[in-house]
């Protein structure tokens, strides 16, 4: 703590933005050069390099090697759990497709789902879910894994239908009171949780309403003939007993979070639930999955279930669409998600050890001057955080802790600290493509996550409503309010 306060006595501005200059312009040549690629491998060069430098910046201003490296293994430390969900979600995709659970989803998705209200929909159904199990990871990975498939075969743009599902799973978890970071920024902020979520309605209800009206206009007026939804069924027939059974992994996986139970036991359980699935209702599929014809052997079925949950399922019915839709999952295709994590935090790590993480933030706040400036600083020094950090909860309880005071002097009550908190730090974590929950978002969903940040429309639309409370005074709770007053829109 001593090295910290040294440093925050000798560093400079320039010192501090060194390391984020040079990530910034790292970052921006791995996208020009590979572009959507740059998160398989790229990226990550850029963050190990400014890690180097940040590191580099440390040491001038006395603070050893050693110091830095406990800065970063404590930073990836933080994505431990994270990263173990991640693997669990890809051993469930894999076990998922190879039981039945996702082609019966889109099996009877295509059935009921019209593609001109796909999008509404979709977003309408993960708000739904998450808000009353408050997980926008276990949507995403669940639920969302039988949209995008659906949304594949109506032809619609996988982009739209992936920003669709993440504001939805956003909309619910932010205002769910089973929600973590719903908890952490009542928590970092030291308010009600109830009147934070209540206090939330004015910007949440508003920019889930404009998203759902702009998913609305770009839905498809076109769909597909009848004959090719029956073409499509009749493929994922020909590889799949299919049945409404087999969507009992689906609502035990939904239960099993409902009821609390931590994420990652319950994924791990889930995905198992639809290996034993596998074996009893598919032993077909897991035998060609296995590459071996003596379908019923249990070496045979121990060995295809064992290759979904490392390698995911691989489809060969010759329809090219159905194969790509279907090929996927196990934990090996996170593992690139994982090395991205690792990377990012590491990072975030160096900087926070360092102190310059916690200088940016003091610098920031220095140059607030009235309430719409507080808020938009709030806002842009979450996002940044976020980016920097690479971390959500960081990103929540730094700035929660930092600018209690400053709400308070501003005659501010702490519920619009703690309301900004989530409309910038939660809602941006999926935008960003080397955090947590961006990182995750990608690799769940199969869309870069660059090319679903435009569509994002909720997580796009909450901080600048933010800021514009903030510059008109609406929608502000003054400090000498009690906090026990119900607020709704």
């Amino acid at each position: 703590m001593n090295s910290v306060r040294n440093q925050e006595e000798t560093i400079s501005p320039a010192l501090a933005l060194t390391p984020i200059v040079f990530l910034i312009a790292l970052l921006g040549c791995s996208v020009y050069l590979f572009g959507s690629d740059s998160s398989y491998g790229a990226n990550q060069i850029a963050l190990i390099l400014a890690s180097c430098v940040a590191a580099l910046v440390g040491r001038r201003v006395g603070i050893g090697w050693h110091e830095c490296q406990d800065g970063i293994v404590n930073g990836i430390a933080l994505g431990l759990g994270p990263t173990l969900i991640l693997l669990a979600v890809g051993m469930l995709i894999g076990t998922w497709i190879l039981c039945g659970t996702v082609p019966s989803m889109i099996y009877y998705g295509v059935q009921i789902l019209n593609p001109g209200i796909f999008y509404t929909a979709s977003a309408a159904i993960c708000a739904i879910v998450a808000l009353s199990i408050g997980s926008s990871w276990t949507v995403a990975g669940t639920l969302g894994i039988g949209l995008m498939g659906i949304a594949g075969s109506f032809e619609l743009s996988p982009a739209i239908t992936a920003g669709a599902i993440v504001s939805g799973a956003y909309f619910g978890d932010k205002l769910s009171p089973m929600s973590d970071t719903t908890n952490l920024a009542s928590a970092a902020t030291g308010v009600d949780l109830f009147d934070h979520i209540r206090h939330m309605l004015w910007t949440t209800i508003p920019a889930f309403g404009i998203a759902l009206i702009i998913f609305a206009l770009l839905g498809s007026s076109s769909a597909p003939a009848p004959g090719e939804i029956a073409a499509l069924q009749e493929s994922l027939a020909s590889q799949f007993n299919i049945g409404v059974h087999l969507l009992l992994p689906l609502v035990l996986m939904l239960w099993l979070v409902y009821k609390r139970y931590p994420a990652y036991p319950a994924i791990i359980i889930s995905a198992l639930t639809g290996a034993v699935f596998a074996a009893l209702f598919q032993p077909d599929a897991v035998a060609r999955l296995a590459d071996d014809p003596g379908a019923g052997h249990f070496l045979t079925a121990l060995k295809g279930i064992w290759i979904s949950l490392f390698n995911g399922y691989s489809s060969h019915s010759g329809n090219e669409f159905l194969d790509s839709l279907l090929s996927k999952g196990g934990m090996a295709s996170m593992l690139n998600t994982v090395w991205l994590i690792i990377c990012a935090l590491g990072f975030g790590g160096v900087l926070e050890r360092t102190g310059i993480l916690n200088y940016l933030l003091q610098l920031a706040l220095r140059r607030v001057k009235g309430t719409g400036s507080l808020i938009t600083t709030t806002v842009a020094t979450c996002i940044g955080t976020n980016a920097l950090a690479a971390d959500q909860y960081i990103a929540i309880a730094l700035p929660g802790r930092m600018y209690k005071d400053a709400y308070e002097g501003h005659g501010l009550s702490r519920l619009n600290l703690s309301r900004t908190l989530e409309d910038s730090a939660t809602l941006t974590s999926a935008l960003i493509p080397w955090n947590t929950c961006g990182a995750y978002m990608s690799a769940t969903l199969g869309v870069a996550t660059m090319h679903y940040a435009p569509f994002a429309f909720f997580n796009l639309l909450c901080p600048i409503i933010a800021i514009a409370y903030g510059f008109t005074g609406l929608a502000l709770k003054p400090a000498e309010a009690p906090d026990t007053v119900a607020e709704t829109p």
